[in-house]
């Protein structure tokens, strides 16, 4: 077996960095946007997803694959959004197995609430922290990473 690639100093502070400020990230917007809100995370998440598509409504594969989440977890979530009538669910009109997460008034008055806030947060705590050079390399790194991740052609090699 090969002696593993070791992080040299510099690798290292970049990948400690970058989880720690990750998780910082992570746990501030989603402190905020609860605060502010009284949403989650999750629940902006499938609230901005649905209210960015033109019959605000997404089947639920296809959700939870823009979340990485699984089938069941995010149905599980969507069961709990329900109660609060921020979405329904219908059965899916070409697939009766799969159903489709749509929308309600009352979930797309809660994105448009939360939204100026949770965008303030990102400039406030990302954005405005970066120069534009810094801004659109960090753009350009991330969907190397992504395109990676994914498997997408231009990653190969």
């Amino acid at each position: 077996m090969d002696e593993p690639r070791w992080l040299d100093e510099q690798e290292e502070r970049a990948w400690r960095g970058y989880r720690r400020m990750r998780r910082l990230l992570d746990l501030e917007l989603a402190r905020e946007l609860m605060q502010d809100a009284g949403l989650s995370e999750p629940d902006y998440d499938v609230l901005s997803d649905l209210s960015e598509t033109p019959e605000q409504r997404l089947r639920l594969s296809e959700l939870a694959d823009r979340m990485l989440w699984s089938r069941s977890r995010l149905s599980h979530h969507i069961s709990r959004m329900q109660q609060r009538g921020l979405v329904t669910r219908e059965e899916c009109a070409t697939d009766g197995r799969g159903s489709v997460v749509v929308l309600t008034p009352a979930g797309r008055q809660a994105v448009e609430a939360a939204a100026p806030g949770h965008v303030a947060a990102v400039r406030r705590h990302l954005i405005d922290r970066l120069t534009p050079a810094e801004v659109s390399a960090l753009g350009t790194l991330s969907q190397r990473v992504i395109d990676h991740l994914t498997g997408h052609p231009e990653a190969k090699g």
